[in-house]
């Protein structure tokens, strides 16, 4: 074969270690495309003129120091690499130099400027390094002792960090890093950082507590599940509706040992669960500036959830970024709480988005910036939000980057949200000793539609089907496949709903023709796209808005009615429109609100605006602004 293979090490540690990268070369390659070739193994984009190759025998192995076996000749550089016996395994060597370039990093916000660049020779010492760099950052009138140099190794486990010697020499300093790791070297930063004295404060949320109890009911159930010491530890924020606190501990120790033991702790037979909350230093944030808040819903959409978690934790600081599935959204509006101005997106269905907006109008008052504008990353089944909002029907890999940009130049939107509340008459079926009390009356919130009726009974059905083989359904395809099936069951299937219901809208009675679903509508999209509505012109109705103030009421007459509507062939009947309406249900009756479905019990359904209408981010039409 005219192809060699060697073991290429990027340093002592790397050779202590026995962690090699494999090459391919010819056999006949020169020094240089042997060294670029190790290079671009350890994907190391320097220019390979100042690296070379040493090779080592099995007694270096043993040494700190690897033998140079190349400096013999004076022309070895120009020949091949490959000899009359060809050593095994070759190290990656940085050539000594007498200056070098640089980059120290504020380690404090400095807008418009990331790091600045810096000569170093062989005399540079750590602390020549600070008074240098103190004028570039506009800190020349502050003393050199209230500053020091950080060296911060950024590995893809670990964020090391070491503060350097005063009288350290740079240039051996960043010597000795590339002779442990050329790859360490481009993991490495060094930043300028002020001596603050250093005060331990561990803020963390716990959530899963029983709701509305007092500060001290919760500091017992943490002192008594968790034998909290209330020497270091206090609670700081409570968020009573929620079952929620944060707590402050000033102890390492503590706050670790809490963390871990709240994971298999249950209060009530509810796990609960911990979150580390940052500290956002708000008072540091530009007037102009306005932070995005990222929720992530990992089981939305398959696994493209999960990626795009890790995507925007690269993207942004990955403490602006949360997963859901730990603590609700509740973690995230509490870090944001100060914050002066933000924006916020959701990753998820339409589930999701409702989710997150009832919490935002639970913990509003308590925010700086109480109505925060709220873009969606369409990850669900339907989608529908995400459709009218222009998001489109659901993230098919876009570039998350590109994302962000639309995000930054979308239009900014008003939308109304609707409150149901559900007070049954009639006791649960199933009560012990034949002496049952009525279900209390439930309030649910309501940004789509909620139905009545076969639409609603579609959606139970999938539901029961989705919740005993949750595995199968991480596929829009699949999921849509499943309504499918289970609406084709239900075609020969009769109901009267209209015999079954009463409807009140604005006080006055309406008469319902032969329906078997009726369905009250907030934005235009329904079931996946579908105008329920339609486009036709009506004296009797004014054209629907996302923002009237008033709701659309449409009847479906079937299985058959909601295919063809779905398919574009024919939209739903007219009922009415209005603001405040009742449904009196005569007999049990399937309910779904935005894609949630229940049976509910004989009784009053009332709908009615909820609170401020909510801001909401449309996709721009125009293009990407380059």
């Amino acid at each position: 074969s005219g192809k060699q293979t060697l073991k290429i090490f990027d340093g002592n540690d790397a050779v202590k270690r026995n962690q090699f990268r494999l090459i391919s070369v010819p056999r006949i390659a020169k020094n240089e495309e042997v060294v670029e070739a190790a290079l671009r193994a350890y994907y190391i984009n320097d220019d390979q003129q100042e690296y070379e190759l040493q090779t080592f025998t099995q007694q270096a192995l043993l040494s700190d120091d690897v033998i140079n076996r190349n400096d013999a000749a004076e022309d070895s550089n120009l020949g091949s690499v490959f000899r009359e016996s060809v050593p095994e395994a070759w190290i990656i060597r940085a050539k000594p130099k007498g200056e070098e370039v640089i980059r120290i990093y504020p380690a404090w916000l400095k807008v418009g400027m990331a790091y600045v660049s810096l000569r170093v020779k062989k005399d540079s010492t750590t602390q020549t390094v600070i008074k240098e760099v103190l004028p570039l950052l506009g800190r020349q009138t502050e003393c050199l002792q209230n500053f020091k140099l950080v060296e911060v190794l950024m590995g893809s486990k670990q964020v090391q960090r070491m503060v350097l010697d005063n009288q350290e020499l740079i240039l051996n300093r960043l010597k000795d890093i590339r002779k442990t790791s050329i790859r360490q070297m481009n993991q490495t930063r060094f930043y300028i950082v002020e001596n603050n004295k250093s005060i331990v404060r561990v803020n963390l949320f716990v959530g899963g507590l029983p709701p509305q109890l007092s500060p001290e009911e919760y500091t017992n159930i943490l002192k008594d599940e968790l034998a909290i010491k209330t020497n270091v530890v206090s609670v700081s924020h409570v968020y009573q509706a929620q079952g929620a606190v944060v707590l402050e501990i000033s102890c390492f120790a503590e706050a670790e040992r809490i963390y871990m033991l709240v994971k298999d702790t249950t209060v009530n037979d509810k796990p609960l669960n911990a979150v580390v909350i940052p500290e956002v230093m708000a008072s540091k944030i530009p007037q102009n500036c306005c932070p995005l808040l990222v929720f992530v819903n990992p089981k939305s959409g398959g696994l493209k959830g999960r990626d795009l978690l890790y995507c925007f934790r690269k993207l942004l600081n990955p403490h602006q970024v949360f997963e859901l599935t730990n603590g609700g959204p509740l973690p995230g509006f509490h870090t944001f709480s100060k914050v002066p101005s933000f924006r916020v997106l959701v990753c998820g269905g339409d589930g999701t988005v409702g989710w997150v907006l009832g919490a935002l109008e639970e913990i509003r008052h308590k925010l700086v910036c109480s109505e925060p504008s709220v873009a969606i990353l369409p990850l669900g089944t339907g989608n529908d939000l995400g459709r009218v909002l222009r998001w489109g029907a659901g993230y098919s890999g876009e570039d998350p980057y590109s994302i962000l940009v639309s995000v930054d130049e979308a239009d900014d939107v008003l939308m109304d949200r609707w409150t149901i509340l559900l007070d049954a008459e009639e006791p649960a079926e199933g009560a012990e000793n034949g002496v049952a009390e009525p279900e209390p009356p439930k309030i649910v919130q309501m940004n789509n539609y909620c139905g009545l009726g076969i639409d609603a009974e579609l959606s139970l059905d999938f539901h029961h089907a989705r919740e005993e083989e949750p595995g199968k359904f991480n596929s829009r395809f699949h999921n849509k496949g499943v309504y499918v099936k289970v609406g084709l069951q239900k075609i020969s299937h009769t109901r009267n709903l209209h015999k079954d219901i009463k409807l009140q809208v604005d006080q006055h009675e309406v008469e319902l023709p032969s329906i078997e679903g009726l369905i009250f509508i907030n934005i235009p999209s329904w079931g996946s796209g579908a105008d329920l509505w339609g486009s036709e012109s009506d004296n009797r109705f004014e054209k629907p808005r996302i923002d009237d103030g008033l709701l659309e009421v449409v009847g479906v007459t079937g299985v058959v009615h909601m295919g063809q509507v779905q398919g574009g062939f024919r939209s739903g009947i007219r009922i009415a429109q209005g603001s405040y309406f009742r449904v009196t249900l005569l007999k049990p009756i399937p309910v779904q609100v935005d894609g949630e479905p229940w049976i509910q019990a004989p009784g009053q359904i009332i709908i009615s605006a909820a609170g401020p209408k909510v801001h909401m981010l449309k996709k721009s039409k125009q293009k990407q602004k380059k």
